[in-house]
């Protein structure tokens, strides 16, 4: 219910978290339910608390981009950035490396240091014709810094490709953006083209882990 209702009713789905962090408090994703209710009501203490106890939890750094946007929401971007450094970025996941970056960004915003927080987004994910899921938020984040910066041409350009990601990827138009993220690892000697589905879904390959 927690999932359901986090777009809609973030208030009503943090008191779903709770009662679950009432019965299965020692249970990782009910903290990390309780921390994300959390930080959609803007209740980031609550929010970072949660957090550290899911990562203690689980071991994982999976939601470190929030904990670091926690922390900017406690006024706190220094720590923020401290939180950042303090994890091996290259072991992360693709999505979470690129959340993070943007996080640090905003981060280095809070500070004044509007060249820095563009530097941040100089990952290589940032590539405006290739679409994934990360795509519109990277490319909308620097689309922001360079507005920031006065370089309004090619913020409009970034913006522009962010809104074509969008759209690409939520209704699968074609355009100059391309998506991947089905075939992103597949091995170098696979096919690109699509495969054909199998005419009997029961002798399909069962995907392997």
């Amino acid at each position: 219910m927690a999932a359901q209702l986090i777009d809609t009713d973030p208030a009503l789905a943090h008191e779903h978290a709770l009662a679950a962090s009432r019965r299965a408090g020692r249970v990782a994703v009910v903290r990390e339910s309780v921390a994300i209710t959390a930080y959609a009501m803007g209740d980031f203490a609550l929010a970072l608390r949660e957090l550290r106890t899911y990562r203690r939890i689980s071991g994982r750094d999976d939601q470190i981009a929030l904990i670091v946007d926690s922390e900017r929401g406690m006024g706190r971007p220094d720590r923020a950035l401290e939180e950042a450094r303090a994890v091996d970025r290259a072991a992360l996941p693709t999505a979470t490396r690129v959340a993070l970056a943007i996080a640090m960004s905003g981060a280095r915003l809070d500070r004044g240091e509007t060249e820095l927080a563009l530097g941040e987004l100089e990952i290589p994910e940032l590539n405006p014709d290739v679409a994934f899921e990360w795509s519109p938020a990277l490319f909308s984040a620097r689309a922001a810094v360079l507005e920031d910066l006065g370089r309004t041409e090619e913020a409009a350009y970034w913006q522009e490709r962010a809104d074509v990601a969008s759209a690409a990827l939520g209704h699968g138009e074609d355009d100059e953006v391309i998506i991947e993220d089905v075939y992103e690892d597949l091995p170098a000697d696979e096919p690109e083209d699509r495969p054909e589905e199998p005419e009997d879904l029961a002798d399909a390959e069962e995907p392997t882990e």
